[in-house]
């Protein structure tokens, strides 16, 4: 039995955390590159759309995990129509983690030379060309280096989230350990939380070594 709830919190906790990063990352991308594109500078300027995206994507970054878990329910009820389990849990963590990751990937593509760029401008190439053919390609070391730190972090928001009753490894931790006093419990979900935590770090650092040296 007791095997069985820590692989159901063990999936629980995949399922929140694979959905919510990659939204972050199909959503995340495009968001750094419209704040550096639209920025002073930029190849598409427009001052106002980047200040207002700006402001956008500071509002949900500044604001506690748990104190916007709290505040999106509403949203959140009538997004998934719940406000309790992993579907639940979602959308907080996607609004969490698509923000943050999108600011770590906006400085990867700012660190992108831009003599690559004027060079590309010189060629005659179009600024979608430059987009997808000069900043991505250049900025993906550090865009894999932020979305290996978005997960981690994600992970940890998911945790928090399972001990308010979205599921995950965080449930099972606070009601089998914590409220139990089961330190049996609490120890196996440290050691899982803390194995998954060295392995998405592992990989993704052996990831952007690998795109650094392409």
């Amino acid at each position: 039995m007791w095997l069985e709830r820590l692989w159901q919190g063990t999936l629980d906790t995949f399922l929140m955390v694979g959905v919510s990063s990659l939204i972050a990352l199909l959503v995340g991308i495009p968001l750094a590159v419209i704040l550096v594109t639209s920025g002073q500078g930029g190849i598409y300027q427009a001052p106002l759309l980047n200040k207002a995206l700006g402001a956008f994507v500071n509002l949900f970054r500044s604001v506690p995990f748990l104190i916007l878990m709290v505040a999106l329910i509403p949203f959140t009820r009538l997004i998934v129509g719940t406000t309790y389990g992993v579907w639940a849990a979602v959308v907080p963590l996607t609004l969490a983690a698509t923000p943050f990751f999108a600011r770590i990937a906006e400085v990867s593509l700012r660190e992108v030379d831009h003599g690559l760029i004027e060079a590309a401008q010189a060629m005659g190439c179009r600024r979608w060309h430059i987009i997808w053919h000069v900043l991505l390609p250049e900025a993906r070391p550090g865009i894999v280096g932020g979305f290996t730190i978005t997960l981690v972090a994600t992970i940890n928001s998911s945790a928090m989230a399972g001990a308010i009753g979205a599921g995950g490894l965080g449930d099972l931790a606070y009601r089998y350990g914590y409220q139990r006093f089961d330190s049996q419990v609490m120890l196996t979900v440290i050691v899982l939380l803390v194995i998954l935590v060295a392995a998405i770090q592992f990989a993704g650092d052996r990831m952007a070594k690998l795109l650094n040296h392409r």
